[in-house]
């Protein structure tokens, strides 16, 4: 849906800014990127267009070796990913384009298929395979990454950016911008690389660096320079440039020798005229479409670039500040149409990329313009502008990447993760160590992998929800499944059963589970026919019969009064299924009951252990109160829990027809019957004549309600407090519990329901 016009003059000045942000750190990075995929590790010695390469004053042409990766296939690559993939995307901040994390599959498989343009094949039917992977809805697979893992890329990242541009922020440039990984072409890796940057920094490239780095912290300390429309890199590029003019100006007069060298500087070909550009293109070996190997390596290159491009979008939606969501499917089919139209011309594969994504949202990007108008200045100001963007130090994007590192590792996040517990900061640091040693595509594996081993670990030591019950006829022990049972659930469903005692009961239920891995199911056959009869343990089975009809339910154990429970209980022990189930219910551990069950095998007749008079108040349901099923208890519930003769009634059948066990009086505070007696009682009036019948119920009150003169002047937390008192009161303290002619009386002190 295109944006209303309204919003486009709101996001169109910031989109604008944060693309030509984006466009100055994706440069560099587009050329780095290409030269770290070159199979020679000693390229980058000969000039950045590599050693074949020249250009002339009369015509700019390349003249690429066939077995390494032309320099300009980095530029081809940002263009498409920003332009194409930009407007084809569904996601407002995440912004392709070449991506460091495939820099070594690129060499490895250039190398392997014999030249760059039996690879650009390959890419082609990449390309295609993510469009299937987008229209076979693969996208899901997005939302199984496990939270630690996206956190800890996103740092990983941050450290990475730290890490690989220190050399680069004191003018070391030996190494590819664009070079991610660990272990470098150049025999070197990141710490080593930093070693040699200290030994060997270029005074006027470090000093750009150092004051960028200083100058992006203080703009973000300021709220009004932060919240301006003027982004703190652009500043920064300028001043570099400016103080590279200066520096240069003073070593022509002898004043310094700080002048930056063309080697610490960016480096785009410069061409005469843009028709130029053309020769620069590549295209696919088409001789190779009987090549087995050219569908192998475009299989390889599909999933990993299909991977990174989810993982890097669930990392982009996590940083954007207004927590869009981007659909994971439409940005495979965009990917995959990138990387068709990249293998057509000459480009590297595409993909989301966060640190452009990270740099778009920082520099105040607010839609998906801000990735398509960066891509538009890739390929304009290449044609244009070529050498003016040759004035640019790296030294000063190597402080804009550096602060951006900082924010992407930030130290609150790792407070966060390690408030989270051992479960989610082990697999995150695991991740952020795992991609700085080896590669983001190998850390992310590691990470995803002790992610994994977390799981199972959790798996194998938690059980299930298992709950010991105890129920009228004995104990239960119930074994809620979950929702997806799959195989990972074996080992504690499995530990499970075999904690029941032997001689026991057991009750798996499935009632709210929608899925049981065979594995389960043949676990749970096997117990059910074979090891639990051995054992004497008697099998109940709850919501199966639906689902797989081979398990029909069936429940083994009396979870209501029936006859020979009520003769087989004393009033003591009634009282202590009371207490037991008030416990419960205070506690929110109910017991599970087939109320439907129940009422079918109460219908014919009833059984109570006990009857109970109570209250007509909506809060005081005695089976609820006391965790009871129908028929277990028979209940009178008048206002104001009163004692009149046609309650004595029912309360002598209960006991002497019924044959319940006990008689329990249940009162409550704040009830409404008893505050109506006591204000009757203050005020000395009569009632309406149309509650003519609620009078007799407040008379049986009113003679407990003992008010103090000066009642009527009290605030209403002392008569609140005295209906309470009241309410007690009305209550008996000492109740008598009939069985079958003989008697006690219970509690030996005070009322405790």
């Amino acid at each position: 849906m295109p944006p209303s016009p309204e919003s486009l003059t709101r996001t169109l000045p910031r989109d604008l800014i944060a693309g030509v942000v984006v466009f100055l750190v994706a440069l560099p990075l587009c050329l780095g990127v290409a030269l770290a995929s070159r199979a020679d590790p000693k390229a980058e010695k000969h000039g950045l267009l590599g050693e074949a390469t020249e250009v002339h004053p009369a015509g700019a042409k390349e003249l690429p070796d066939d077995k390494n990766v032309p320099i300009f296939a980095g530029l081809i690559a940002g263009v498409v990913g920003g332009i194409v993939v930009g407007w084809l995307s569904g996601s407002q901040s995440s912004v392709a384009g070449p991506a460091a994390g495939l820099t070594t599959v690129v060499a490895a498989q250039v190398l392997q298929l014999g030249s760059f343009q039996t690879f650009l094949l390959a890419l082609l039917l990449a390309g295609g395979i993510q469009i299937a992977f987008g229209l076979f809805r693969a996208g899901f697979l997005a939302k199984y990454f496990p939270n630690a893992v996206i956190k800890g890329l996103l740092a990983a990242i941050g450290v990475i950016l730290i890490l690989k541009q220190l050399p680069h922020l004191v003018g070391h440039d030996k190494d590819p911008e664009g070079d991610f990984s660990f272990f470098q072409p150049n025999q070197q890796n990141t710490f080593t690389e930093i070693v040699d940057g200290l030994n060997d920094f270029q005074p006027g490239a470090a000093i750009i660096g150092v004051l960028s780095v200083i100058f992006l912290v203080l703009w973000d300390q300021n709220q009004r320079l932060k919240a301006s429309l003027v982004p703190a890199p652009l500043v920064v590029v300028v001043w570099g440039v400016a103080l590279a003019e200066g520096f240069r100006w003073l070593q022509r007069v002898g004043a310094g020798r700080w002048e930056v060298e063309a080697d610490h500087l960016v480096s785009v070909p410069v061409v005469d005229s843009p028709w130029q550009l053309v020769n620069f293109f590549q295209f696919p070996d088409w001789s190779q479409w009987a090549n087995g190997a050219v569908y192998t390596a475009a299989i390889v290159i599909a999933v990993v670039a299909s991977l990174e491009t989810l993982l890097n979008l669930e990392a982009v939606d996590k940083l954007d500040p207004k927590q869009r969501t981007s659909p994971p499917n439409r940005e495979l089919l965009a990917q995959g149409v990138g990387n068709m139209l990249c293998g057509l011309i000459g480009g590297l594969p595409v993909t989301s990329v966060i640190v452009r994504s990270s740099v778009n949202l920082h520099a105040g990007g607010r839609t998906k313009l801000a990735a398509v108008w960066h891509g538009v200045l890739l390929g304009g100001c290449v044609m244009f502008a070529a050498a003016a963007l040759n004035r640019i130090p790296l030294s000063c994007l190597a402080g804009i990447l550096i602060v951006t590192g900082f924010k992407l590792t930030s130290l609150k996040l790792w407070k966060q993760m390690w408030k989270e517990g051992w479960q989610q900061f082990v697999p995150f640091a695991t991740t952020v160590v795992a991609i700085v040693l080896t590669d983001l595509l190998v850390g992310v594996l590691i990470g995803l992998a002790v992610s994994i081993g977390f799981i199972l670990r959790s798996n194998m030591r938690r059980p299930l929800d298992r709950v010991v019950e105890k129920h009228l006829g004995g104990e239960v022990v119930r074994i809620n499944l979950a929702n997806q049972v799959s195989f990972l659930n074996r080992a504690s469903i499995a530990a499970a059963l075999d904690d029941v005692p032997a001689g026991g009961h057991v009750l798996l239920d499935a009632t709210q589970t929608d899925y049981i891995d065979p594995d389960i199911l043949d676990l749970i056959r096997s117990y059910h026919d074979t090891t639990a009869p051995a054992r004497g343990v008697r099998v109940s089975l709850k919501g199966f019969q639906d689902t797989y009809p081979e398990l029909a339910d069936r429940t083994l154990y009396v979870d209501y009064s029936s006859r020979e429970v009520q003769e087989t209980l004393t009033p003591a022990q009634v009282l202590e299924v009371l207490k037991d189930g008030n416990e419960r219910f205070r506690t929110g551990r109910r017991l599970g009951r087939d109320l439907g069950r129940q009422v079918t095998a109460t219908a014919a007749g009833q059984h109570p252990l006990a009857v109970l008079l109570t209250c007509i108040d909506s809060r005081t349901p005695a089976e609820l109160v006391f965790d009871l099923g129908v028929g277990d208890i028979f209940v009178a519930r008048v206002a104001g829990n009163i004692c009149g003769p046609k309650i004595l009634g029912s309360m002598e059948y209960a006991c002497g027809v019924a044959r319940a066990k006990l008689i329990v009086v249940l009162g409550h505070t704040r009830c409404g019957a008893v505050r109506a007696a006591v204000d009757l009682a203050a005020r000395g009036g009569h009632l309406p004549h149309d509650l003519e019948h609620l009078e007799p119920v407040l008379d049986y009150i009113r003679h407990s309600a003992n008010l103090p003169a000066d009642f009527d002047t009290r605030p209403d937390d002392e008569k609140h407090q005295h209906a309470d008192e009241t309410a007690r009161k009305n209550v008996p303290p000492r109740v008598r519990l009939r069985w079958w002619g003989r008697s006690t009386t219970w509690p030996p002190d005070r009322w405790s329901f």
